[in-house]
């Protein structure tokens, strides 16, 4: 799982394999609620996550939020990167940001960040994928796959077929050390299957911040990723 990129001017792979998002739409907007789930999700095994808030009224209180999070969990070597938001994730101090199609460019976000940020990219389309080849990001989610309630999405899902045919075309962009993630409406019943359909990891909301110990469901997340992963001959 771990290479190099000529691409990303050298940097280590970023390690998509369970992907948390801390959507404060779902968690709520209590900072040290979101931090202490930041931690229990580090613990149980997440390798990255996202700060998310579609809509941000106060942007003192978000970095204030993202701040604590990225606190709770220095460290751990878990990254932290902030949805949409380059002006957060600079103020913040955190590792990256991820940006939407319609988001501020990732050459436009690299020149502010520098090269050391991670910039990943949510792609919804072959032909997204087929730019990735000119993009200065590190990674890409690829979705939604399923049908999801965590976010309005206009999109149909591409489903499991549309996400192996995306990532195909991701790898023939960029290579076969590019990480291409996986997002939306996935769970432990269907994490295994995403990794199979081609993607390096998952990237999650309820299915990890919703219902019973968020430890132990990174936990049991991460177990059927790494396995899944092992059958299709990666190392994680």
């Amino acid at each position: 799982m771990i290479g190099r990129d000529e691409a990303t001017g050298g940097r280590a792979a970023v390690d998509l394999r369970l992907y948390g998002l801390l959507d404060v739409g779902v968690s709520g907007p209590d900072g040290a609620r979101l931090a202490a789930l930041a931690a229990e999700a580090v613990a149980g095994g997440c390798t990255l996550l996202q700060y998310r808030e579609k809509a941000i009224p106060d942007a003192r209180a978000a970095l204030a939020r993202i701040r604590a999070i990225h606190q709770a969990v220095a460290g751990s070597g878990v990254p932290l990167l902030v949805n949409d938001r380059v002006d957060l994730a600079l103020a913040a101090g955190v590792e990256g940001v991820h940006l939407g199609q319609s988001d501020l460019h990732p050459a436009d976000a690299r020149h502010l960040l520098g090269r050391a940020a991670i910039i990943g990219l949510t792609l919804k389309s072959g032909a997204q994928a087929d730019e990735l080849y000119r993009l200065p990001v590190d990674y890409a989610c690829i979705g939604g796959v399923f049908a999801t309630t965590s976010k309005d999405n206009p999109d149909p899902p591409v489903g499991l077929d549309g996400l192996g045919r995306i990532v195909f075309r991701g790898r023939l962009a960029r290579g076969p050390g590019f990480p291409l993630g996986a997002i939306a409406g996935i769970d432990s019943s269907t994490a295994a299957a995403v990794i199979a359909a081609g993607a390096d990891g998952v990237a999650v909301i309820s299915s990890l911040f919703v219902g019973g110990s968020v430890e132990g469901q990174a936990r049991d997340l991460r177990h059927r990723i790494d396995s899944a992963l092992a059958a299709r001959g990666v190392a994680a």
